[in-house]
């Protein structure tokens, strides 16, 4: 139960000294990483609790919500996508029709899932949605 947010690719607050954060900014459909500071003295004194902060590419957002999303057995509900990465479906169209054709995915009305043959083959099929910046 506790990772099944990350697996659906969902947002999460870093609370305390060397926490981490994934927070989706809806206003601009951008998604960004932070660390709090590591050590709790510098937690507790400095002006900003944030250690850094990344913006998540768009590339690593299609790669990232796959690699987490994959590894649900009951499926992908479709709407996730764009919901959750803020990313149009056409940019994961022609891996997707890949894995189909490989046999490694099931594409319905409302989800992706993945085969038996899927599952076994998993660090294939993610690997279709890797892309370089």
């Amino acid at each position: 139960r506790h990772n099944l947010n990350y697996w659906q690719y969902g947002d999460y607050l870093g609370i305390g000294a060397g926490a981490h954060a994934k927070i989706t900014r809806f206003d601009d459909q951008t998604i960004v990483r932070q660390i709090r500071q590591r050590q709790p003295t510098a937690y507790l004194t400095a002006e900003s609790l944030i250690q850094s902060e990344t913006l998540v590419p768009a590339n690593e957002r299609l790669f990232e919500f796959m690699l987490n999303s994959l590894r649900l057995t009951q499926g992908i509900p479709k709407a996730y996508f764009s919901q959750r990465t803020g990313l149009p479906l056409s940019e994961i169209s022609a891996p997707l029709q890949q894995a189909i054709d490989s046999g490694w995915l099931i594409s319905t009305d409302s989800h992706w899932t993945l085969t038996e043959t899927g599952q076994n083959f998993l660090n294939d099929v993610v690997a279709l949605f890797l892309r370089e910046s």
